[in-house]
């Protein structure tokens, strides 16, 4: 599908496309209400409570006042509500803020002052420095006379570095009063939210240009939201507009990631919606069978002879609604306020604010911090992430030779520095390419200083290595750069610049010598993708020599070259580009293969190191988390030693002999097959001894073996605690989270830069760096930090906290509820079957909305170890990475205690009450007091750390339970006139609650007692040792998690390689003796020795079909 714009033109594109009104709103006031209701009755539970309401308005099968459901389900429904239109209302607020900017257009050939949201795709639209750019344009023309403007994209991707934009060469040279006239048509794509790529052509219609074809990038545009920096004025023509534009079509609410808890969660609900219907089956029988015989016989129960064809529903659905409470209603706002909560405590942390950059912690997303306590692996990028991204030119290798090995530093040495003095050819060549060949900005202060501005720091590492060696790029237009050479000026001309790819691994800049007309190929990218294309009989060896020397110190290599092109070569070549550049269907693969054409016969002239730092507190940071359980895949796309090299520096592998590296490599599917078969066997004979064991695999590897050897893989994947991929690309990237996440675990992305986005997007937790490559990928995360040594801090604190809290919650949500909904079973034996209701509906509704809820609610601030005790011991995240806290077997646990309470208080209670002289509502009352008792030991019992806010919520609910009644209890229409009075006034009363307290609280007292003294879990023996303020000395060691594959992996046949590189020695080994990784090397702190991971021997993965 294309796009036809016509430039200046406004009847042409008046009603074909939509006008520039931005609009990201979901409502309006006409739909805000029914969609917003239709959005809430499309979740099951809403619905079912609907359902239940609805039943409750039939007088003739409710057993309390539809006030009771009705009540807490609009206050529910108003909450949420009330939320959506507050950040609909905010929405609206931004958008109208852009709609009505101010911008100047040409309309018939007058420039005109309007609002944004008016402009038409066609228009041109005229900028002034620091404008905000309204809606997507193609550069018509800029105040610069070579057709350059600079724009900040940080408002678009992150990225904080300005960027060069150049108008068509179609357009250069026309003059400026022509600008309001000028017309033609710009062939494009429909509109897409690739904000990195434009493929369109443009054709001007005469006098201009002679309808001659100009291929349009993304390079001649520049897109909504960017400002336009540096640059007088520009004007463009509008292509895309409104919610048409490349970032309108980006916005959009992300697909909700459902956390492990709240699955369990689903899960529990589920079972208890079952009980709930088998406990009205056979309630509802039984209430038909007890009045078709006993209640005929009563003779103060009045049943007709005949009933309605529906008499024997009547009774089933009055338990229905009498049970409607076992699901508790509240149990979803409760949930969405206090993860809100948890994403506040990470948004206030003050420990985990980078101070360098004045960085804080934020939480995006603000539905998953639990899950950040069950992270089982952690995939990372290597630059920005555990590195610093701060890129320092340390070693070089120019023809041959050396520079820097001794010194450490090549610009301090004292043979380069004398072969730049002397002029030497070759380093003079090298020098040339490493100033010129880049995206890099030149901006010259009025001091006459040069600055630069630059897109990658390897690039400006290397332009300012340059710098200092006396090669200075001083000056750059649309098709001219400038370098100075000592005293010297050289020009060249740029005809053609081939853009770095993923996929070509390297860039090129075609320029003509301004001086000797030689036209030349400049060229650098990874070794893998210049040395293969050297010219026949140059000697390589050296270079490769170089790049695994330079790798092994850790150093990023970046290699050199360039070639002499013949006039009559380039101008054959140049057709071709062309035709490549101007087609609107693959594009991208055309410019490619016409690349190839050109990048071959290469002369290298050398290899360049650059070193970049790790961040300061990584490597303490991965011990801790891999103590934690926690397993460490390293994606990068840099080569396999330097990986390697910062593996071993970052400790996600301890060197030899304690740890071990099997490589997985080859270029074709049976060399793969084989190098994978080596390392599977190792991985599955070694199992006993205590080894760090890793695999290494390359891009180029891991694309045969995720397309031809997928289940093998991963298998590999299960058995392996730690990964290095090298050379991936940022789909590779994404596809091995896909595995990992197929086979159930949960895995936690981080990265920093824009290649890391879709990784932390498939990610179950996407974690962005906010680093020096700008804030896309802190964008697109669920939660942003700003360094990498926070990780830990957000896992083992945040994450772990989180998920204690959210799972004592929701749990003590169904106890409370239960207890309830079992005491109205039981009064239903004592009442006919009948599904008559013992609590009035006020008292429904105040407890479930008010006298249990507020309690629960202050457990947020919780804490059952201090915040030291878990850093010091990461070993207990276990806890929640195994689920202890939150599945059927604890569920079971409150299941218990909540049907053992409702005994306890409905027995005494009705002993104590039920005499001829009492009346309905004491028992009511007095049962309903016994459950706000025990739920407030429950709650004390429960809390680990005490504050006053705690203590306020749990006792002064409960002096508030007493006031609430007795205002109620002086109210004559009530229903509950002088009750609270009078069973205050009654010391059986008091002793009725102090029986039920002994009784409900005295066996889990000893029960808690028995297994906190002769049974105590690792997490009661650092609370007593808190406690008495005493060391830890040993606790044990993790067993580790046992993997285990259910579905059967594609045999292998095993063979053992018979040449094994000698490159990796001894680091890396194919023994068969090689062993599987331990937890880390032991510590006094250590724990779980004798306790397994998991009550069974072994714990299975269900890995699905890829």
């Amino acid at each position: 599908m294309k796009r036809y714009v016509y430039i200046n033109d406004d009847e042409s594109s008046q009603d074909l496309y939509c006008a520039n009104r931005i609009s990201n709103t979901k409502y309006n006031l006409w739909n805000f209400l029914p969609k917003n209701l239709w959005e809430q009755f499309s979740r099951f539970m809403n619905q079912y409570f609907l359902l239940i309401a609805c039943l409750q308005l039939w007088s003739l099968i409710t057993p309390v006042n539809p006030a009771s459901t009705w009540g807490p389900l609009i206050f529910i429904f108003a909450v949420s509500a009330t939320k959506e239109a507050w950040d609909d209302y905010n929405r609206y607020q931004s958008d109208k803020k852009a709609n009505e900017q101010k911008v100047w257009v040409v309309r018939q050939g007058i420039k005109k002052h309007i609002e944004a949201q008016d402009i038409r795709v066609g228009n041109i639209v005229w900028l002034r420095e620091n404008d905000e750019v309204p809606c997507d344009l193609v550069l018509l023309g800029t105040s610069d006379p070579q057709g350059v403007c600079y724009v900040e994209t940080a408002a678009l991707d992150g990225e904080t570095d300005l960027k060069t934009r150049v108008i068509p060469s179609a357009c250069m040279g026309i003059d400026l009063e022509l600008l309001h006239k000028i017309k033609g048509v710009i062939e494009c794509p429909v509109p897409n939210k690739d904000i990195r790529r434009f493929d369109a052509n443009l054709r001007l219609f005469p006098p201009f240009i002679d309808n001659d074809l100009c291929s349009l990038t993304i390079k001649n545009t520049i897109l909504q939201s960017c400002y336009l920096r540096n640059t007088e004025w520009a004007c463009g023509v509008a292509v895309y507009t409104g919610n048409e534009t490349k970032l309108g079509m980006s916005r959009g609410v992300p697909e909700p990631k459902l956390t492990a808890v709240d699955a369990m969660i689903d899960k529990l609900t589920g079972a208890i919606f079952v009980f709930q219907i088998v406990v009205v089956m056979v309630l509802g029988v039984a209430g038909n069978v007890w009045k078709d015989t006993e209640a005929r016989k009563q003779w103060y129960v009045e049943y007709p002879e005949e009933g309605p064809w529906y008499e024997l529903l009547i009774i089933p659905l009055r338990f229905e609604l009498l049970c409607s409470i076992m699901i508790p209603i509240s149990i979803k706002v409760s949930l969405d306020l206090v993860k809100s909560l948890y994403a506040k405590f990470i948004d206030w942390d003050n420990k985990m604010i980078d101070h360098e950059t004045g960085t804080p912690a934020h939480a995006t997303n603000t539905a998953i911090s639990e899950d950040l306590g069950q992270v089982e692996y952690i995939l990372t990028d290597k630059t920005g992430t555990l590195t610093e991204n701060k890129m320092i030119f340390r070693r070089c290798c120019i023809s041959g030779i050396f520079y820097g090995n001794e010194t450490g530093d090549a610009l301090k040495d004292a043979r380069l520095l004398s072969a730049v003095a002397s002029g030497s050819p070759d380093v003079i060549r090298f020098l040339t390419v490493m100033a010129i060949c880049n995206t890099v900005i030149p901006i010259q202060s009025k001091s006459g200083g040069i600055s630069y501005k630059a897109q990658s720091q390897d690039e400006d590492a290397l332009v300012q290595a340059a710098a200092q060696l006396h090669m200075v790029f001083f000056n750059k237009s649309a098709n001219t750069v400038e370098i100075k050479f000592n005293t010297s000026t050289i020009r060249y001309e740029v005809l053609e610049t081939l853009e770095f790819t993923s996929d070509r691994k390297r860039m090129s800049l075609v320029v003509r010598d301004c001086q000797s007309e030689k036209i030349i190929l400049l060229s650098k990218g990874a070794d893998e993708s210049i040395l293969p294309y050297a010219r026949a009989g140059q000697q390589t060896r050296t270079f490769i020599e170089a790049v695994e020397q330079y790798a092994q110190l850790g150093l990023r290599t970046l290699c050199l070259a360039w070639r002499e092109l013949e006039e009559e070569e380039y101008q054959e070549w140049s057709l071709m580009f062309k035709e490549a550049s101007s087609t609107l269907v693959d594009r991208e693969w055309r410019l490619a293969e016409v690349c190839q054409r050109l990048e071959h016969d290469l002369e290298v002239l050398g290899v360049t190191a650059i070193e970049d730092r790790l961040q300061d507190g990584v490597p303490e940071t991965i011990e801790t988390l891999r103590k934690a359980g926690i397993n460490f895949w390293m994606l990068t796309g840099d080569k396999q030693n330097t990986a390697i090299q910062i593996a071993l520096s970052c400790n996600f592998v301890s060197p030899e002999p304690k740890g071990q590296l099997l490589l997985i490599d080859g270029k074709t599917e049976d060399e793969v097959r084989r190098s994978l078969e080596r390392v599977l066997l190792t991985m599955r004979i070694t199992t006993s001894e205590p080894k760090d064991v890793a695999f290494v695999v390359d891009g180029w590897a891991l694309e045969i073996a995720l397309k031809h050897y997928r289940k093998a893989f991963t298998e590999l994947a299960i058995l392996s605690r730690t990964a290095i991929c090298c050379r991936v690309t940022p789909s590779q990237k994404a596809q091995l989270v896909e595995i990992l996440k197929s086979c159930d675990y949960k895995t936690l992305a981080i990265g920093d830069g824009g290649n890391d986005v879709r990784m932390i997007q498939q990610a179950d937790i996407g974690v962005g760096i906010s680093g020096r490559e700008g804030l896309q990928a802190a964008r697109a995360a669920d939660y942003s930090i700003g360094k990498f040594r926070f990780l830990s801090r957000l896992i083992l604190v945040h994450g772990r906290y989180s998920y204690n809290r959210t799972a004592f919650l929701s749990q003590y949500s169904f106890y409370k509820s239960l207890v309830i909904c079992f005491i109205q079973i039981f009064f239903s034996f004592i009442s006919g079957v009948s599904g008559t209701s013992l609590f009035n509906s006020v008292s429904l509704m105040a407890y479930n909305v008010f006298y249990t809820s507020i309690p629960v609610l202050v457990s947020v601030v919780d804490k059952d170890l201090s915040e030291e005790t878990v850093m010091q011991h990461p070993q207990i995240l276990f806890y929640c990475q195994a689920g202890r806290l939150l599945n059927p077997s604890t569920f079971a646990g409150w299941f218990g205690r909540s049907l053992f309470h409702a005994i306890v208080v409905f027995v005494i209670s009705i002993h104590a009450y039920a005499y001829e002289k009492s009346e309905m509502e004491e028992i009511s009352l007095v049962a309903l007091s016994g459950c706000i008792w025990l739920q407030a030991f429950v709650m004390t019992l429960e809390t680990n750390s005490f504050t006053i806010l705690q203590h306020l919520a749990v006792w002064g609910n409960l002096v508030a339970f007493y006031i609430i009644n007795c205002i109620f209890s002086a109210l004559p229409q009530s229903g509950m006139y002088t009750i609270m009075f009078r069973l205050c006034r009654e010391p059986s009363y008091w002793i009725t609650l102090f029986l039920i307290v002994a009784a409900g609280m005295g066996p889990i007292l000893a029960l808690k007692f028995f297994r906190y003294t002769y049974r105590p879990s690792k997490i009661n023996t650092l609370q007593q040792a808190e406690r008495l303020g005493g060391p830890i000395l040993t606790l044990g060691n993790i067993d580790p998690l046992q993997r285990s594959i259910e579905k059967e992996v594609s045999p292998l046949s095993i063979t053992q390689p018979k040449i094994r590189n000698p490159v990796y020695e001894p680091l890396l080994s194919d023994s068969p003796n090689a062993t599987r990784r331990s937890f880390g090397p032991k510590t006094p702190f250590d724990f779980f020795q004798s306790e397994s991971r998991l009550s069974s021997s072994s714990y299975t993965r269900n890995c699905k079909d890829n």
